[in-house]
């Protein structure tokens, strides 16, 4: 009978926070399939949250809304985003060209990281970082919104 109680206070045990976890997701997922072909993507300016130049598309939820969210940044070369952060995680794959990721003040692209098409960074919130396209670059980022841009210096704020 003490086996049968260890053994059940250890299902329990091990059961509880697995339940927990699994309440604590916030992504149910889509609603629908989604499906893109590149050609059926509605590419458009902005957002006005970055320095103007850049080009995107969501895929998947609303950043400006709770809830996961998908979008694609087209960069032109030499396209910048000075030092900033964002109050939750980042994930960016580079689709294609050569997106530098650096995290110091001096925001110079041979202090940052070279990521060629294929790399994946996954920032957590608050990580100051800036960016820097090297030839026509796209990345999908995908985060939880609301998405938010805070710049270190206020005088980057393209909103301003």
């Amino acid at each position: 009978m003490k086996f049968r109680t260890a053994l059940a206070g250890c299902l329990v045990s091990a059961t509880v926070p697995m339940l927990a976890l699994a309440v604590e997701l916030p992504d149910p997922g889509p609603g629908q399939h989604l499906l893109y072909q590149p050609d059926q993507m509605s590419w458009q300016d902005g957002p006005a949250s970055l320095p103007a130049g850049s080009r995107f598309v969501v895929l998947e939820g609303n950043p400006a809304e709770p809830g996961i969210f998908t979008l694609r940044l087209l960069l032109p070369d030499g396209y910048r985003v000075p030092l900033h952060s964002h109050p939750g995680v980042e994930r960016v794959t580079v689709l294609s060209g050569i997106f530098y990721l650096g995290m110091d003040d001096s925001q110079a692209k041979e202090n940052a990281q070279r990521l060629p098409a294929g790399s994946y960074t996954a920032m957590p919130p608050a990580m100051r970082h800036y960016a820097i396209a090297e030839g026509e670059t796209v990345v999908q980022l995908t985060s939880v919104g609301p998405w938010e841009v805070n710049y270190v210096n206020p005088a980057d704020d393209p909103r301003q």
